[in-house]
């Protein structure tokens, strides 16, 4: 089943692999399921069914004008599990693909997911507002998108070495990991870059949060520069006190890559038990 279809009729690609019980991860802006190249082949080997799939506007996905809301993006996931015949699964959100998890608990609820895992996730509300004051300024957001309209490749490049920490830790990923980082995120359209970008940045999962009453695994970097954990998984430990929560000293956003063993081992743990 390399494609399922949207409730809006557009094929959305997915890599289903492995047996055994089902667990789902969704990738973070601005890749698309390749990044979870190590867990997903790990995870397989080690008797799961690991299904990774391309949000809508990314990767071999559809890339329409529209849909990229975090309810559609939660609907999305709910189709993928639908059509793939799953009844129960963990579902694993890395980064923007956090907010699915929360939307899809919130909106559809859990009869048929076991657990949770949010890693380096925009949860629960990365924008500073009147009522959000701890949060990200909006001009970092701006720019984000000044960048992209400018010079989506540069804006990427350099995007890539604070995601992964390189520019704080050399050789934390080879420049060849740099470079085929870039280029997976260069196969999303423009469109879909900006409009997910509006997404994580604006969308308030507070109340999304009360939905996880499941076992649920937080893993977060301290010294995350896309994602500060002092804006995120610290704020989310407070409102799911029952998360097991793991921080990564020194670790950055994309700790899949730079602690990819840690974060498959701890993923194992925590499916496992």
């Amino acid at each position: 089943m390399p494609y399922f279809d949207s409730k809006d009729h557009l094929p959305l690609f997915v890599r289903d692999i492995g047996h055994g019980p089902a667990v789902v991860l969704i990738h973070g802006w601005p890749l698309n399921a390749d990044m979870w190249e190590h867990q997903t082949q790990a995870l397989a080997e080690a008797g799961y069914r690991v299904l990774a799939y391309d949000r809508r506007g990314f990767g071999r996905s559809a890339q329409p004008w529209t849909g990229y809301d975090y309810d559609t993006l939660a609907d999305d996931l709910w189709s993928l599990l639908d059509q793939a015949g799953v009844r129960e699964a963990a579902i694993v959100g890395f980064s923007m693909g956090g907010g699915e998890v929360a939307r899809f608990l919130s909106r559809h609820g859990r009869h048929n997911i076991t657990k949770a895992a949010l890693i380096s996730a925009v949860t629960p509300y990365m924008m500073k507002t009147a009522d959000n004051p701890g949060g990200v300024d909006p001009s970092v957001f701006e720019d984000i998108e000044k960048g992209l309209r400018e010079d989506r490749p540069q804006f990427l490049k350099d995007f890539a070495r604070s995601f992964y920490g390189v520019n704080e830790n050399p050789g934390a990923v080879s420049e060849a990991w740099l470079d085929w980082s870039q280029s997976l995120a260069m196969q999303g359209s423009l469109h879909a870059t900006l409009k997910c970008g509006d997404s994580f940045a604006g969308t308030d999962f507070r109340e999304d949060m009360k939905a996880f009453d499941l076992p649920t695994l937080l893993i977060h970097g301290t010294a995350d520069q896309t994602v500060p954990i002092e804006v995120s998984a610290d704020r989310v430990a407070e409102l799911v006190p029952q998360a097991e929560y793991r921080k990564y000293e020194g670790a950055p956003h994309g700790l899949f890559a730079t602690h990819a063993d840690k974060l498959t081992a701890d993923l194992k743990a925590f499916l496992r038990s």
